[in-house]
């Protein structure tokens, strides 16, 4: 069987034109936030709004408090290491090249489960979003300790969240669900 497809003349702009965006492994600006160190790998200005994409180290123990998103979709890539994510009332265990996708709305969070440091990439649509960790991280310096993140720390960054529509939820069912 044999088909007939038309391709573009090569005088086509779609041969030459370089609209791609390439991150190197170690590009992006690096920040502290919440006890973990991501990597903004690419921006919604980068992306004309589509998509945002962050590459998380996140400590045992670690991970941000339940939340819902009212502006963007995220789905999760795990890199390396042993998550739990909660989805909605549902809690998934997830490991090295595992996916999850989160629509907006729902409830989630993912908590490092295991004994070492996980990595994981984060992919925000549309994008926007990681300009938070640009506005509110704290840039890493070598040979310095981690910034230590409490009530004190992590109070002021809630006015943020709400600008980006992040709705802080309860890490269990509200009693009588």
């Amino acid at each position: 069987m044999t088909f007939d497809v038309p391709i573009p003349d090569e005088n086509d702009p779609r041969w030459t034109r370089r609209d791609g965006i390439f991150v190197g492994r170690d590009d992006g600006p690096t920040k502290w936030l919440a006890g973990d160190l991501t990597t903004v790998k690419i921006t919604a200005v980068q992306t004309g709004g589509s998509l945002g994409v962050l590459e998380t180290t996140v400590s045992p123990g670690s991970g941000p408090i339940a939340h819902a998103h009212g502006r963007e979709d995220e789905a999760f890539y795990v890199l390396s290491g042993d998550f739990e994510f909660l989805n909605g009332d549902q809690t998934i265990e997830a490991g090295p090249g595992d996916f999850l996708f989160i629509p907006r709305g729902n409830r989630h969070r993912f908590t490092n489960i295991g004994p070492r440091p996980g990595n994981l990439l984060t992919f925000m649509l549309p994008g926007g979003h990681e300009q938070f960790w640009l506005d509110k991280g704290i840039d890493p310096v070598p040979g310095e300790p981690p910034p230590v993140w409490g009530p004190d720390s992590i109070g002021p960054l809630l006015e943020e969240l709400a600008r980006h529509q992040v709705t802080i939820m309860p890490e269990e069912p509200l009693s009588g669900s």
